[in-house]
Formats: C-alpha cells, sequence, structure tokens
C-alpha cells in the first residue's frame, strides 16, 4: 500500500468498518472489460477467514459474468467527509475503506441459501429474526465471496 500511514493492520478495525458499511461494490471482469455492482451484503469472519454474502435476482449480466470468471473484487467505504482548503490541491476526504478480492461461489442448498440470508439480515435488521420459506429462497441468486486478500485504509482528521 502506498500509504502505510493510512494503513489498517487490526483485523477488529477492519471488521468495525464493515459493520458501518451499507453498501459494497463488486466488480468483475467480462471479457477485460470492468463491470461494478453495488449491493447489499453480509458477512462472516471466523478462522481468520473473510466471507460476504449477496443475494439478488434469478439471472443477469453478473451471473454470465461469475459463470465466465468467478473472480471478483470488491470495495466499500464510509465516514466520508469533505476537508476544505484554501488550496485546491489541498482538498480532501475522510473515509474509511475496505477493499479485497476472491472466488465467487454460488450458494446451491437450502441451508447454504438460509445462512447467507441470515447473515445479510444480521447486518441490516441486528435484532430481528427471520424465516425464509422456500418459495422466497427458489426465486433468487444468492452467493458468496470468499475472500482470499483484503487491506483496510482510512484517513480521519481529528
Amino acid at each position: 500500500m502506498r500509504r502505510s500511514d493510512r494503513e489498517i493492520i487490526a483485523i477488529s478495525e477492519i471488521i468495525e468498518i464493515i459493520n458501518k458499511c451499507d453498501i459494497c461494490r463488486l466488480a468483475f471482469s467480462d471479457n477485460n472489460t470492468p463491470y461494478i455492482v453495488p449491493m447489499n451484503f453480509g458477512y462472516e469472519y471466523e478462522n481468520n477467514q473473510l466471507t460476504l454474502y449477496f443475494h439478488g435476482a434469478k439471472d443477469g449480466k453478473k451471473y454470465d459474468i461469475i459463470k465466465n470468471n468467478p473472480v471478483a473484487c470488491f470495495e466499500m467505504d464510509c465516514s466520508c467527509k469533505l476537508i476544505e482548503a484554501d488550496e485546491a490541491c489541498k482538498y480532501t476526504m475522510e473515509y474509511e475503506s475496505v477493499i479485497g478480492s476472491g472466488v465467487i461461489i454460488m450458494c446451491e442448498k437450502t441451508d447454504e441459501k438460509i445462512h447467507a440470508f441470515k447473515m445479510i439480515m444480521e447486518k441490516y435488521a441486528k435484532t430481528k429474526e427471520f424465516n425464509f420459506p422456500d418459495h422466497a429462497l427458489d426465486v433468487v441468486n444468492v452467493f458468496k465471496l470468499s475472500v482470499s486478500e483484503f487491506t483496510g485504509k482510512r484517513l480521519i482528521k481529528a
């Protein structure tokens, strides 16, 4: 990382940032053409492994791309605030972010889909519990990004 003074090393701090972020941008490569999609997400970090969970319609461009190339990268950010200055080149932005990459794995089995939905709902509706009936699970694709590498970065002016 070029700006090592902004790098976040502690996993616990990176997880705090992930908790603050509402949207995860997934980026794919479609025959060397980038394709990026903002998505709601869930996650878990267990045994030093970060896994991000997503769901969407049964078909679409991202699934066509995933079939041909399941490698993806992601970005999420929060705590954004413009810091003004007297000179244009001294303007900056406060932020916290996490980026990384990994492999997309489709969740085909009902128990995998339910687990993914539980992770997603836990992120947004922390205290509620939900049932996931088969008819609802049948009309969506559910997938996860098994993250192979990730890093956190922040700039917060005190």
